[in-house]
């Protein structure tokens, strides 16, 4: 494979395409504030171009996502439609529901505030004894804990065999300056125990064709993301160029940020991106 070609901004490689599948945390926002630049090139694509998908890991329904926008100040004209991880684990429960009946008896890990994902479905919360699968968005409290504290939580799941839906596979996100592990890093240690997973999302490939059924008549996609296991790996799979964003996830493992750099980092993950640049921008 080539190295990435650097560029300085979105607008060199706009005419060759006529949507963009964009990820949301990294290259839009860092969890606090916009990326204000960023939704001004996604704006002015839509303009010029064609429609812009947003593609995230974010273990809650689209909805909600367009909620944290305009806590934090996201534009609502920077993307045409949103596809997230947690509305595909939704959709899990609701065909389980559907097949099976309810109630459903769940083991849930994650924050208080991503119980939206299965509010108002016939759910009860029950401990990993009685529970019929489990559901993980993510840490408890990200800001303290590792995946280190959730060992005897996940040796007693695997001693029952207990599915885990991942609602977010991303191992790590910033959120501010500070990098927090993620759901994806708990499934990982999960399979590596040898219990079975069940994974929404980036790199998995029906994440991508949801996107894609959202861009009807569109020819000449190209993706935009900064996680090199979730957003490069994950549009590989897909037959998509991809655009890396450098100034993300990745922090300093960028540095030297050089062409040549760069291909050394995508060729220890087994991927590739047709361009990078440091911050998303026209």
């Amino acid at each position: 494979m080539h190295p990435p070609k650097l560029i300085s901004g979105l607008s060199e490689l706009a005419p060759h395409y006529d949507a963009l599948i964009c990820d949301i945390w990294g290259v839009v926002h860092d969890g606090h504030a916009p990326y204000l630049e960023a939704a001004a090139a996604l704006k002015r694509f839509r303009t010029e171009r064609g429609p812009v998908i947003l593609l995230t890991n974010a273990p809650r329904t689209a909805q909600s996502v367009q909620e944290q926008f305009r806590v934090i100040g996201v534009p609502d004209d920077c993307y045409d439609d949103i596809v997230t991880s947690g509305g595909a684990s939704r959709a899990d429960l609701e065909a389980r529901l559907a097949k099976d009946g309810g109630p459903l008896r769940l083991y849930y890990i994650g924050p208080e505030r991503d119980t939206s994902l299965f509010a108002g479905l016939d759910i009860v919360r029950a401990g990993i004894e009685e529970a019929d699968i489990a559901l993980c968005t993510g840490l408890v409290d990200d800001l303290v804990e590792t995946p280190a504290d959730y060992t005897d939580i996940l040796a007693r799941m695997k001693a029952r065999n207990l599915s885990m839906i991942c609602a977010n596979p991303d191992l790590k996100v910033h959120r501010g300056p500070v990098l927090c592990w993620c759901a994806g890093a708990l499934a990982r240690d999960y399979e590596a125990l040898g219990g079975p997973v069940i994974a929404y999302g980036k790199p998995r490939p029906a994440i991508y064709d949801v996107a894609r059924a959202r861009l009807p008549g569109a020819k000449h996609v190209l993706a935009i993301g900064d996680g090199l296991v979730t957003d490069v790996r994950g549009a590989n799979g897909a037959g998509l160029d991809v655009l890396f964003i450098a100034d993300g996830v990745h922090g300093e493992d960028v540095e030297p940020y050089t062409a040549e750099h760069l291909q050394q980092l995508f060729a220890g993950e087994g991927v590739h991106a047709l361009a990078a640049v440091r911050m998303l921008s026209w």
